[in-house]
């Protein structure tokens, strides 16, 4: 009896589109994943740290100060919360954090610890994701000419404006005169300011940027200097590849014991 064999199913070797399109699916699904944990996870994880910064602000400034305060504030650790900073017209506010690490950075806007403190002569300056670990910077390039930035301390409020974004006068002047009072009108259109743009793209390198007088030589600080804030951040969207940098200028300090509040909270 011829001997007959049940045929079983066939066998076929994977042809090249097909491992590549199988290649393609788990890339892509490794990409999703990555992209659900920086932009999603990762901010739900910073919001908490955040929370946690905000409610210790709140239990170490208590009621608040009497009298008049210095400007000058005690040099905060690594890590730890000792401002906030308002921006309305992001409607945003956010607990300050010492320090620029990967670990200060996912609580919040870190201080550049090596630049001056709020309201001081000098450079106040900050660092902050633009995606994910909170996004606390992802729309500084919405901020324009004159936009409000104001940091709380235990003691006072200190009010920057936004420099203008033109480069070369009359149009720089008539900015500057907008929301600035005529002496730092003359120092930001033609003064030791003139160079310093509202808002600008540069490079990680450029370390200038957080100096005393930004964008010029290290200076020591002095009271000839202006009170600048800077604000640094990613540039473009999804990528390190260059910085976004924002300057403004001090306007105006009220001491908590006031009782007043800027104006500026409102717009």
């Amino acid at each position: 009896m011829r001997d007959t064999k049940v045929p079983g199913p066939e066998r076929t070797r994977p042809n090249a589109g097909r491992v590549v399109g199988e290649l393609l699916l788990t890339v892509g699904a490794v990409l999703l994943l990555y992209v659900f944990y920086e932009a999603y996870w990762t901010n739900f994880v910073s919001g908490r740290l955040q929370d946690e910064v905000d409610r210790s602000l709140d239990e170490s400034w208590g009621t608040g100060a009497t009298g008049d305060e210095p400007v000058a504030l005690p040099a905060p650790a690594l890590g730890e919360g000792f401002a906030r900073v308002h921006i309305p017209a992001l409607d945003v506010a956010y607990a300050v954090v010492e320090g620029t690490r990967n670990e200060d950075l996912r609580a919040g806007p870190g201080h550049y610890p090596d630049t001056q403190m709020p309201g001081e002569a000098g450079n106040f300056a900050l660092a902050g994701h633009r995606i994910g670990t909170g996004a606390v910077f992802q729309h500084l390039d919405r901020l324009d000419a004159c936009d409000a930035v104001v940091v709380e301390t235990e003691f006072q409020w200190v009010t920057y404006r936004v420099l203008p974004l033109e480069t070369v006068s009359p149009a720089r002047r008539a900015t500057a005169e907008a929301c600035l009072s005529p002496e730092r009108a003359d120092s930001v259109s033609d003064g030791d300011y003139a160079h310093l743009q509202g808002r600008h793209i540069t490079t990680p390198d450029d370390i200038a940027v957080v100096n005393p007088l930004p964008g010029a030589a290290w200076v020591e600080p002095g009271p000839e200097l202006e009170s600048i804030l800077t604000l640094t951040t990613c540039h473009p969207l999804f990528s390190n590849a260059e910085r976004m940098i924002v300057h403004a200028v001090r306007v105006e300090s009220i001491p908590k014991s006031s009782g007043a509040m800027p104006a500026a909270l409102q717009e």
